[in-house]
């Protein structure tokens, strides 16, 4: 029998033949997990870890889902590998469920286009909007990410992601983003008036503002990309009357909205699709993650006839190879089978009120290390804040996500036990919270205890 190695020699081997490039190392050292199971991770040592972010909202239906299971096995046993220049069944199907989908919430028809991971799939939706519009700029908000390709990272405001690749001649402009809590302009919603809005409008008074030729009327700007809800900005959840506002400019200047729903979509924030909650009607919406569960990539775009019909998108417009793959067709048909069986936008928006009524319980408990807590569906953000009870505090949330992860602290049936977090926002201390669909009122109850624990454990000093 083959040795299994400890998990020292693994870290010496990762150290030596792994790059360093991904996100492993942001905690040190790097964890390892052995199994997964519903809402839980195990380690080596078999020690339970309740996870609410569940791979960025990749597996929102539960780790180690039976039927998604099934499905992939099913289609390993039937056709595992099919080179996406030919047809099968599920693509199709898929592709059928997903633009009648957009028929049902939107009013509109279209069509899909697969790829593989979420920044390709922004890659695939950046072309459809230069193609359609002929222009190669694009708005963007502040706090938004749509991936790391060298495209997408011209659309995603952090800098730190293009610093090391030289210089971007098409990086988007950004616009503040409606965050309310710390409002770049210092108002206060509503007296606000949607003040941030009416100054995007302003853009467009002058030529001198550099996006529109008063002259002719037309924009410098082909589209812009946002996510209804900012996901790696920290959950950010705007206005209703945002978005509405926003889509008549765009309408007014002929500039596309694309629609980023990698991490909102497929039920996230309540609606199958997120910007469903703002009552606005996109031009392209981009998907992934959650509509395979994380058992096989997949991602795509939808987008209205006038855009990618055959005559303006034709064959070979643009090519992956590994785009419409069999087994994640598979699977993302099983899921959007199983989503029309059940209510799920109910389900989640009525577990999504119950966990944020816990959240708002400790904020209340403890106002000293909280600050804002907001949620859409199952879609939870908690900021942790200095003594002021405002003023970010990413050291602490730093502190209290490791404490989390060495899976030491203690279960209702005294068991060791580990807290899996993600740390997002603009100033890294929001937690955002994405838990399984199916999470249970029991774990939602150990998820407020396990916060309990790490507040008292790591401040001490605001109790």
């Amino acid at each position: 029998m083959e040795k299994k190695l400890t998990e020292s020699e693994l870290l010496e081997k990762e150290k030596k033949y792994c790059s360093h490039g991904d996100t492993v190392h942001y905690l040190e050292p790097p964890k390892f997990f052995e199994r997964c199971e519903g809402s839980y991770l195990y380690d080596r040592e078999n020690t339970a870890f309740l996870d609410l972010q569940m791979w960025y909202s990749a597996a929102s239906f539960g780790y180690k889902n039976e039927r998604l299971g099934n499905a992939l096995k099913k289609q390993v046993d039937k056709l595992p590998q099919l080179a996406c220049q030919y047809l099968h069944p599920e693509k199709v199907e898929l592709a059928e469920k997903i633009a009648k989908s957009m028929e049902r919430l939107f009013g509109e028809s279209g069509r899909v286009h697969f790829n593989v991971g979420g920044a390709q799939a922004v890659e695939d939706a950046l072309k459809l909007v230069r193609n359609a519009t002929k222009r190669n700029l694009m708005f963007a908000f502040m706090g938004g990410y749509h991936g790391r390709t060298l495209g997408a990272s011209a659309i995603t405001s952090s800098y730190r992601y293009r610093r090391r690749y030289g210089h971007f001649s098409d990086r988007a402009q950004f616009v503040p983003y409606p965050y309310c809590y710390r409002c770049p302009y210092d108002k206060k919603y509503p007296d606000c008036g949607m003040y941030c809005v009416k100054q995007f409008e302003k853009l467009f008074e002058t030529e001198y503002n550099g996006v529109l030729d008063n002259k002719t009327g037309e924009a410098e700007y082909g589209a812009f990309f946002v996510e209804s809800i900012q996901g790696t900005g920290g959950y950010v959840i705007p206005p209703k009357e945002y978005f509405p506002m926003l889509k008549k400019i765009l309408d007014k200047h002929k500039i596309l909205l694309v629609d980023d729903e990698i991490q909102m979509g497929f039920h996230r924030a309540g609606k199958l699709w997120g910007m469903a909650n703002f009552n606005v009607i996109p031009d392209v919406v981009v998907f992934g993650k959650a509509l395979t569960n994380g058992l096989n990539p997949l991602s795509g775009i939808w987008a209205k006839e006038e855009l990618i019909s055959p005559k303006v998108f034709p064959a070979g417009s643009t090519h992956s190879t590994f785009s419409s793959n069999t087994l994640g067709t598979a699977i993302g048909l099983e899921l959007m089978k199983m989503l029309e069986e059940q209510d799920y936008e109910k389900k989640i928006m009525e577990k999504g009120k119950s966990f944020l009524g816990r959240l708002k319980s400790l904020q209340k408990k403890y106002p000293r290390v909280i600050g804002d807590v907001d949620g859409l569906g199952l879609a939870l953000r908690m900021e942790i804040v200095q003594k002021d009870g405002y003023a970010p505090d990413r050291e602490l949330a730093d502190k209290i996500f490791a404490e989390g992860m060495k899976g030491d602290l203690r279960g209702k049936d005294g068991k060791k036990i580990g807290l899996v977090l993600d740390v997002g926002g603009y100033y890294k201390n929001v937690f955002t919270i994405a838990p399984c669909f199916d999470i249970t009122e029991s774990e939602m109850d150990l998820a407020e205890d396990l916060f309990d624990q790490l507040i008292r454990r790591c401040a001490k000093d605001r109790i």
